[in-house]
């Protein structure tokens, strides 16, 4: 008996979908969304990709039997080189101990303490800004993260390299996405340019995330940090610690995860409010109404509504996790069809935040869609920026008070206006970048 297939784009003999996939991801599976409905499928290849579009479908994968789907072997050996097999990749036993040994850097009475750093590092910043100077934002909010996150996480200054090590990141992401569209890995062995400039960038990358562990483990310090809980850990059977690897995976892993996502939030909240001026003048409103022109801190975000609101709305319109793919470890029915074992599933956080379903007027950016009252009313996981299940992002509070600090910091003191006549192109790696920067002047208050 024929299996019945969802219905989807035909593609093309042999290569399926992967043309109008690497021609424009964003476009692609928004037309998916808009012409076939809850499930789509389409082949890469000779992958069989089913992409749901349905929350409640979003919801069994993520949620209800997440055992039933692992991340897919494509992710895992397009980031070997970069992350290897750390949280982000693992699954099973492994990730569930990774998460235990990580989970408690970010609960809420660790990350409290990170505030003031986020703040500080923030004036830092700042200070280092000219009247009406024209700064290419994303770098700015990728810079600054960055040291962020090497302080907090690491106790660790990255100032310095911090340029060099975005560079080696962004051809790492770059890298990843091209290998999990590639059909065969042939030819990266060869030693073409593009493969020894890859393979320098991971180098440097590596050596410098290296260079840190072993620097705090021939010290033997206890600095309270994730690094130092990484270093001390110890598996309950056998008694081991991690290996230097093992550690160098979780730490390569959250030291991307943990600015890129965020940065990138950043640098779109900023566009957005250059094109809405109206809610700008609201935002800042309520941030001199409530710091009257200090610093803030952990304990002012709950009286700052509008700021959230204006982050979560942004989160909709370009969320960092663009898209979530997952392996099927054993057929299951799922709207009126099978879904194979061996077969990927995707969900999208790009198509569903933008699904007219769902939200009125999808395009259009307003923030008080996440008032309490409207929030309520929004279906589960058709807003799911940090994913959902046992592997919802470890991170999401640490991401979410560094977006709130750093854009008040930022937002008191200066307006930033777009500089007209340039691209701004998202551009879906493995997170939501903006594809040229967005540029922007910048003019004290």
């Amino acid at each position: 008996m024929k299996t019945i297939l969802p219905p989807g784009p035909r593609g093309l003999p042999l290569l399926g979908s992967l043309r109008s996939l690497r021609a424009n991801r964003l476009d692609f599976i928004s037309n998916n969304r808009d012409t076939y409905g809850d499930i789509v499928y389409f082949r890469v290849g000779p992958r069989r990709v089913y992409q749901l579009n349905n929350p409640e479908y979003v919801q069994y994968v993520l949620v209800k039997h997440p055992e039933k789907f692992h991340k897919s072997s494509a992710l895992k050996r397009a980031t070997k080189q970069t992350i290897g097999q750390g949280l982000l990749t693992s699954d099973g036993e492994l990730h569930k101990r990774q998460r235990k040994l990580v989970q408690p850097s970010f609960h809420h009475n660790r990350i409290s303490v990170y505030a003031d750093v986020m703040v500080q590092y923030t004036n830092s910043m700042l200070e280092d800004w000219t009247e009406n100077q024209c700064l290419d934002i994303a770098h700015e909010m990728m810079r600054l993260t960055m040291r962020i996150v090497a302080k907090t996480l690491f106790d660790a200054d990255v100032s310095e390299d911090a340029n060099s090590i975005g560079a080696a990141i962004t051809t790492g992401l770059e890298a990843t996405m091209e290998r999990i569209t590639r059909l065969t890995q042939i030819f990266e062995k060869l030693p073409t340019p593009t493969n020894q400039k890859r393979h320098k960038a991971f180098k440097f990358l590596d050596d410098t995330i290296t260079g840190i562990i072993n620097e705090r483990r021939s010290r033997g310090e206890d600095k309270g940090d994730l690094l130092s809980m990484l270093l001390m850990a110890e598996d309950e059977e056998t008694g081991d610690q991690m290996s230097n690897e093992q550690v160098r995976d979780e730490a390569v892993t959250l030291f991307i995860a943990g600015h890129e996502t965020t940065a990138n939030a950043l640098a779109w909240t900023f566009y957005l409010l250059s094109q809405h001026p109206e809610v700008e003048y609201r935002l800042v409103a309520e941030i001199r109404d409530v710091l009257a022109g200090r610093n803030p801190t952990l304990a002012d975000l709950q009286r700052l509504p509008c700021l959230l609101m204006v982050i979560k709305e942004s989160m909709r319109l370009y969320p960092p996790a663009w898209v979530t793919t997952r392996e099927v470890q054993e057929s299951f029915e799922l709207g009126g069809y099978t879904i194979p074992k061996g077969s990927m599933v995707m969900t999208s956080t790009y198509a569903i935040h933008r699904d007219p379903r769902y939200w009125e007027k999808p395009e259009l950016f307003i923030p008080e869609r996440f008032s309490t009252q409207n929030e309520a009313q929004i279906p589960k996981y058709a807003y799911f920026p940090f994913g959902g299940g046992p592997r919802v992002c470890v991170g999401n509070q640490f991401a979410m008070m560094e977006a709130q600090l750093v854009l008040a910091t930022i937002l008191q003191r200066y307006h930033l206006s777009l500089i007209q006549g340039q691209q701004i192109i998202p551009q879906p790696l493995v997170t939501l970048r903006p594809k040229y920067g967005i540029k922007m002047v910048i003019n004290h208050r």
